[in-house]
């Protein structure tokens, strides 16, 4: 599997051996200090791993920047770093069960803005993906017929001489998109066909193995010396990211993922899915029809076109909305830049390589929210909300509902739906379950993302649209498929069918249970972790009348003492006894303190 052979995350003791690592350290170390986090590399000790390597850097500091904030300077850290940086702060940006609200916030802003690389250097590439032998300097252009020559026609495009393996008869040189993983050209098959291929940039999975090693030890440094940062578990969120870069490197995944959502659309006239190629696709080659439409963010172009706005926002919210709420599969990165117009008012969704997944009992309970919010049931939606997040200890109820009451007050009081900011509200929502250490599932964030996404792009091209209005025939619609012939019919057999199997395990258990009593072999275990707190406060107790009887036998000692004037003495009182005393009031006053406390 590739992510057992470039994901593999090496241990911390054989890291920074190699010029490697240590070229890509001396990277990251400058631009750490660049951007003042010189106290980071201080306390990670990162000197130790680099041996002479700051010596070099030394040289490189610069102002701080004290005017950004510390998310911010975060968020120019990753874009500077490259590729795997700008797509784990993109992934980070849909955790916020991992990180910080505020950090959440800065990290959705970060762009891919990566060079271009040539065409040329993706050859290599595109031989490797098609089991054909790489080019190299010294071969004659007439004598190999599977070298790749650089074409004469008015497209200025590459063009592959008659090679039966590569699918392409020319590649245009110059991509129409860019991304940090990938940039897309638009070629043309052997057949005439018009179409867009992805090409996975040269390099990447070298340096990303290399980048996530290097942030795989910085995260189990984190974890040694920064106990503040720590509580956030960083190793645990370097090897979730890995794994989903893993999934983002496959391209025949995205090509999975076209094609199960043209299934979802596919009588659907208002909704084009481009076409997928897979015989001409590889893990690192994604061919895919090529879409001439217009950027719904080119509000110019549609208006000269002739487009209605109004339906086009429909439709588009329409999308979201039928994915996440009847299919539970949706589209997980719909920005402006991934959505396209086509004749007839036409939405057209590209890029597939972000999708999220809601299993239906979370829709059901999202539904739910929704309805508690708007009626304003705040206790409702206070159970609910614990349905959708995880939690090491349940939340104070009382002071959630307190919180939420505030929010539906603010939403739900005076103010029109039409003025309802989803993106805005979403974010408080957010920030209630944060405050009280609620950690949301990462689908049901990708989830509240891609509407508040959709709202954002809904608005810039209708701004009179209203996105709760429009959502709720969906939602009646949810609800009441929950009641349907068919579901309760297959409520009814997944219920029977569990019920059978249970009963016929029964017998066979208890069959079990009697043959491991007969043996005496019957151990029955206690969980003691919640009596914890009980024994405490009884060991406790039993210290405190441990002290009051030592206190008292001091108090009683020496006053007999006192009394029968045992020397030595000191104006006729014991020394002795008075110690005693004296001994009995320190306890004493300690352990009125201790009480108190």
């Amino acid at each position: 599997m590739f992510g057992e052979r470039v994901l593999s995350i090496i241990s911390v003791g054989n890291l920074g051996k190699t010029y490697r690592h240590m070229n890509r350290y001396r990277q990251i170390v400058t631009i750490l200090l660049k951007y003042g986090f010189d106290n980071i590399v201080d306390i990670l000790k990162i000197d130790r791993y680099l041996e002479k390597g700051l010596e070099i850097i030394a040289g490189k500091r610069v102002v701080k920047f004290e005017k950004l904030t510390p998310q911010e300077r975060v968020r120019l850290i990753f874009e500077e770093l490259g590729p795997t940086f700008i797509k784990f702060g993109q992934i980070l940006s849909t955790r916020p069960d991992l990180i910080p609200l505020h950090f959440v916030r800065e990290l959705e802003k970060l762009q891919d803005n990566v060079p271009e690389f040539d065409i040329q250097e993706a050859i290599p590439t595109i031989c490797a993906q098609f089991r054909l032998k790489t080019p190299s300097a010294d071969d004659s252009l007439s004598d190999k017929r599977d070298i790749v020559t650089s074409g004469s026609d008015h497209y200025g495009c590459y063009t592959f001489k008659n090679i039966d393996n590569i699918p392409f008869e020319r590649i245009e040189p110059k991509p129409f998109a860019s991304a940090s993983i990938g940039q897309v050209h638009r070629a043309t098959l052997k057949n005439g066909e018009q179409v867009a291929v992805k090409i996975q940039r040269p390099g990447i999975k070298n340096l990303i193995k290399v980048d996530i090693e290097i942030l795989r030890h910085l995260a189990s440094l984190i974890e040694r010396h920064m106990e503040d940062i720590s509580f956030f578990r960083p190793v645990k969120i370097v090897e979730e990211f890995a794994g989903t870069l893993e999934k983002e490197l496959d391209y025949t995944l995205e090509a999975s993922n076209i094609q199960r959502v043209a299934k979802q659309f596919m009588f659907d006239s208002a909704i084009y899915i481009p076409r997928v190629y897979p015989e001409f696709t590889t893990s690192s080659i994604l061919t895919m029809e090529y879409i001439k439409g217009i950027k719904i963010s080119d509000l110019q172009a549609l208006d000269s076109r002739g487009y209605d706005r109004k339906i086009l926002t429909e439709k588009g919210a329409d999308f979201i909305l039928t994915q996440v709420l009847e299919y539970g599969f949706f589209h997980g990165d719909l920005h402006p830049g991934n959505i396209f117009v086509l004749p007839d008012n036409v939405i057209c969704p590209v890029d597939f390589g972000i999708m999220g997944y809601v299993d239906q009992y979370s829709r059901e309970v999202f539904i739910d929210i929704i309805a508690s919010v708007v009626m304003q049931n705040t206790a409702q939606v206070s159970r609910l909300l614990l349905e959708l997040t995880d939690y090491d200890e349940e939340p104070d109820m009382r002071a959630l509902e307190k919180d939420i009451a505030g929010f539906t007050g603010i939403y739900f009081s005076d103010t029109s739906l039409r003025e309802i900011n989803i993106g805005k509200m979403i974010q408080d929502i957010v920030q209630i379950a944060m405050n009280h250490r609620l950690k949301l599932f990462p689908e049901t964030f990708l989830m509240l993302k891609a509407f508040a996404a959709v709202e954002g792009v809904a608005k810039s091209v209708d701004p009179d649209f209203d996105m709760i209005k429009h959502a709720a025939p969906f939602i009646r619609r949810a609800k009441a498929a929950r009641f349907s012939p068919s579901r309760l019919t297959d409520d009814v057999s997944r219920v029977s069918a569990e019920s059978i199997k249970l009963l016929q395990n029964i017998p066979k258990e208890s069959l079990a249970i009697i043959r491991q009593l007969r043996k005496g072999q019957l151990t029955i275990g206690f969980d003691f972790s919640r009596l914890e707190k009980i024994l405490s406060v009884h060991q406790q107790a039993g210290s405190r009348i441990s002290l009051s009887i030592v206190i008292a036998s001091l108090i009683i000692g020496g006053a007999m003492l006192l009394s029968f004037k045992v020397p030595p003495l000191l104006f006729g009182i014991s020394l002795m006894g008075l110690a005693g005393l004296v001994c009995a009031g320190v306890v004493g006053f300690m352990l009125i303190v201790s009480s108190l406390k």
